[in-house]
């Protein structure tokens, strides 16, 4: 008796202290009004797990970044090598690549705190990729969400920019080619391209400021920039709510998931440990970036079978599939070799991504709120145009390692750039139409399961002694899935008054390519009410 009465009066003292301390908190900061805001709910689909990916293994890259500033030295000023790595005794190098080696070799983890960072950027960068994926294909960057796809390529932009920022700050022989095929780039411009080399180098290439000032940028200019975008990003997931896929208790009024706490929180936290873990366990089985074996830059040395990471990959390849081509104009010569391939292919590319979701909605003239994923089979012209993508950027990337390829398959380079020629001018458009052909068949699947109901696959035998196959109904909610799907009408070849006769028939014939092929299911289902939502 005496043990229950301590407990009850240590459980009344331990809640009139929460009491208290919950007051106290709400008369400072808004813990009542953040109540609904816990509530908020996720949707549970896979898919929607990648931008979490991208998201947490951006905190491994800020966690495992603070760790390597400490020992690192952005420094140009030579010395002479005396770490522990025996190859390199006496050589003669910059301080940022010895501060490197000394992370490898001397630090106590610090080979695989900084093979984690090197990992930790490739997922981040390779998880933000598939996410935009998904938002193109299901449709997610329209209305209201416009803006939050523009901050998404902002991020993938700044992030490309980051990995190789990173990348080139060992001052390693292999690092060392990639900035003097970026300083090649920056001649490539017209008329400033001398004056951009001498304001980024600090002089010559490569001078003694470029280090530095990379390090800056990479651990301070960039980190900023991305930390506000994507709080941003998730300022406005929060505000516009989430998307989610069709279903009878999904609508574009409500959001069927779990509830941010506690149930959305301690599975994220889940997939945050996951990913730390599976970086951790990459950075110590799986090398990567071995700086050791490459040496330290020199201005007259080039790193046989050099090979970018991934991401700027499709920029290397673009390069080595460029045909020599320049022009002299008033005593300045134009590279066009150089200019088209890196600076004006990755604008265009850029600014495809940044204008689509606006060029979408002129297309097909569809204003309205979008709350409610599309199957990609459902728009096959913008799933073929992604797919095409998909391609073009393969074959550069594929391209990128070229010379790797043909010394491994014991084949010609000359013929093997030309067939990476020939690819990226033929394969896109193949791409895009076996990719329509497709979806429009599973469309065609699609009306007939609804006609016919699913196979069972058991085989019947009739008197007359044919045989025929048994279906079953689809149940209430596959059907509805499949009915959800709302097509407009292509826009009407008479353009409007307040367009020029020849822009309206552009946009009308536009509007007839993105909606003119497709296989209509029938009328769509009706939404549930509020009250059948409730029941």
């Amino acid at each position: 008796m005496l043990l229950k009465r301590r407990r009850a009066r240590a459980g009344a003292r331990a809640r009139h202290a929460a009491e208290r301390t919950a007051d106290w908190a709400d008369g400072r900061l808004p813990v009542s009004e953040g109540g609904g805001l816990l509530r908020k709910a996720f949707p549970e689909h896979w898919s929607f797990l990648l931008g979490e990916i991208a998201l947490y293994s951006f905190v491994v890259l800020l966690l495992t970044g603070v760790w390597l500033t400490l020992f690192f030295h952005p420094s140009m000023t030579e010395t002479d090598y005396a770490g522990s790595y025996q190859p390199l005794l006496g050589v003669r190098m910059s301080q940022a690549y010895r501060s490197t080696l000394d992370i490898s070799f001397d630090v106590r983890g610090g080979l695989l705190i900084r093979q984690m960072h090197h990992w930790a950027a490739l997922v981040f960068l390779s998880a933000i990729g598939v996410h935009l994926l998904r938002i193109f294909f299901t449709g997610a960057f329209r209305r209201p969400r416009e803006v939050n796809w523009l901050i998404g390529v902002t991020l993938f932009a700044l992030a490309l920019a980051e990995g190789f920022a990173g990348y080139s700050l060992p001052d390693d022989l292999l690092s060392g080619t990639g900035l003097r095929i970026a300083q090649g780039i920056m001649l490539s411009l017209p008329v400033v391209g001398t004056y951009v080399s001498m304001f980024v180098f600090g002089g010559q290439y490569p001078g003694h400021d470029f280090i530095p000032r990379l390090y800056s940028v990479h651990i301070l200019l960039i980190p900023g920039l991305l930390l506000a975008l994507v709080t941003l990003h998730l300022v406005l997931v929060f505000y516009l709510k989430h998307t989610q896929w069709a279903g009878r208790s999904r609508t574009g009024r409500n959001v069927v998931g779990k509830p941010l706490f506690p149930q959305f929180a301690a599975s994220s936290t889940g997939l945050f440990l996951t990913v730390s873990g599976v970086v951790a366990v990459l950075s110590a089985v799986a090398q990567i970036n071995p700086v050791w074996v490459y040496g330290p830059y020199r201005t007259d040395i080039v790193s046989t079978g050099s090979q970018p990471d991934w991401y700027v990959g499709f920029l290397e390849g673009s390069l080595r599939l460029m045909p020599p081509f320049e022009t002299a104009v008033a005593g300045h010569t134009l590279m066009w070799n150089v200019l088209v391939p890196a600076v004006l292919l990755p604008l265009l590319l850029f600014a495809a991504l940044y204008a689509y979701p606006f060029f979408e909605r002129w297309v097909t003239g569809d204003h309205e709120e979008h709350h409610l994923c599309d199957r990609p089979r459902d728009k096959p012209v913008r799933t073929g145009l992604g797919v095409a993508g998909i391609v073009f950027y393969a074959v550069l990337l594929a391209a990128g390692g070229n010379d790797i390829i043909a010394h491994t398959f014991d084949v010609s380079l000359n013929l093997l750039t030309w067939v990476f020629r020939i690819s990226l001018v033929v394969l896109p458009p193949v791409a895009f139409m076996v990719t329509k052909r497709v979806c429009l068949a599973m469309q065609e699947s699609d009306r007939e399961r609804l006609a016919e109901g699913e196979e069972t696959g058991e085989l019947r035998q009739a008197l007359a002694g044919g045989y025929t196959e048994s279906h079953e109904p689809l149940d209430a909610e596959e059907r509805y899935v499949l009915r959800s799907r709302k097509e407009p009408e292509p826009l009407a070849r008479t353009a409007p008054d307040a367009e020029a006769p020849h822009v309206g028939r552009l946009r009308a014939t536009l509007s007839e390519w993105y909606y003119g092929d497709r296989v209509d299911v029938g009328e769509p289902e009706r939404e549930p009410s509020s009250d059948e939502l409730e029941r």
